[in-house]
């Protein structure tokens, strides 16, 4: 009887650590995922499509063509005050679906439709076990180290017109 509950103790003790490694494993593919996001999120369309042109992209359709809407954009005052209706901006959102059934998302402020689409399939792709990697290597690192190296450089030019204000004493008496 001592055996039984011993072996019951450590199916359960499997059967969480199970679940604890599949919940790391979509935390991790979802940080995964909001990173790609970000990045693509602030490339530009014809710099994505030509890294894209570079795989060979599998057979996909579009779940929601590529539209465009509003959002409401919110603030607060002081940053912890209530919150208030800024005004409108326009965004662009598609969705995709490739042919093994990993589904994308794509959003992105203005009215380019086609930037939306092509964030959805690199969405997609970016959960797909074939293409992951891939998509990582070849289309969202490039874009990131050019996305640092612009930052860099604003940064630079920025740094390049500091003035440093120092008052100085004019003689002693």
């Amino acid at each position: 009887m001592k055996l039984s509950i011993i072996i019951d103790n450590f199916d359960a003790a499997s059967s969480v650590k199970g679940s604890v490694d599949q919940v790391t494993q979509h935390n991790n593919q979802q940080a995964q995922r909001q990173a790609a996001m970000a990045v693509l999120a602030h490339a530009e369309a014809g710099e994505i499509a030509a890294r894209l042109r570079n795989l060979a992209v599998p057979a996909h359709q579009d779940l929601r063509a590529p539209e465009n809407g509003l959002v409401m954009l919110r603030g607060r005052v002081g940053g912890d005050g209530a919150p208030f209706n800024l005004g409108e901006a326009t965004v662009s959102r598609a969705a995709v679906r490739l042919a093994s059934g990993e589904v994308g998302f794509g959003y992105t402020l203005g009215r380019d439709g086609e930037k939306a689409r092509l964030i959805a399939l690199c969405d997609a792709l970016v959960q797909s076990r074939d293409f992951g990697g891939a998509v990582e290597r070849d289309v969202i690192a490039p874009l990131r180290e050019q996305l640092m190296a612009g930052r860099a450089q604003a940064a630079a030019e920025t740094a390049a017109t500091k003035v440093d204000f120092y008052t100085m004493v004019r003689g002693e008496g």
